[in-house]
């Protein structure tokens, strides 16, 4: 038997830890359950999706942009509103 350590914020811990028990169990049967359904089915059981924000082309974009700026190219002073 192998052993796993994950760290995570306290809030979190205290929430699986209060799920867990209110479903009957304890986080450690939870987790294994867990860990046993990825390996079984070779999947995440739940989506996950990348926030187009930090895509790529979105990044790419920002840093041309920030040059642009930084060169002083298609960018106009404003005036603070007070």
């Amino acid at each position: 038997m192998a052993t796993i350590s994950v760290r995570i914020d306290d809030a979190t811990k205290v929430q699986l830890d209060n799920f867990c028990r209110d479903v009957g169990s304890n986080t450690s049967t939870i987790m294994k359950m867990f860990a046993t359904k990825v390996a079984r089915e070779q999947r995440l059981p739940f989506t996950i999706e990348i926030d187009p924000f930090y895509s790529h082309e979105n990044m790419e974009e920002l840093k041309r942009r920030a040059k642009n700026m930084d060169d002083g190219r298609h960018c106009h002073e404003h005036d603070l509103i007070p």
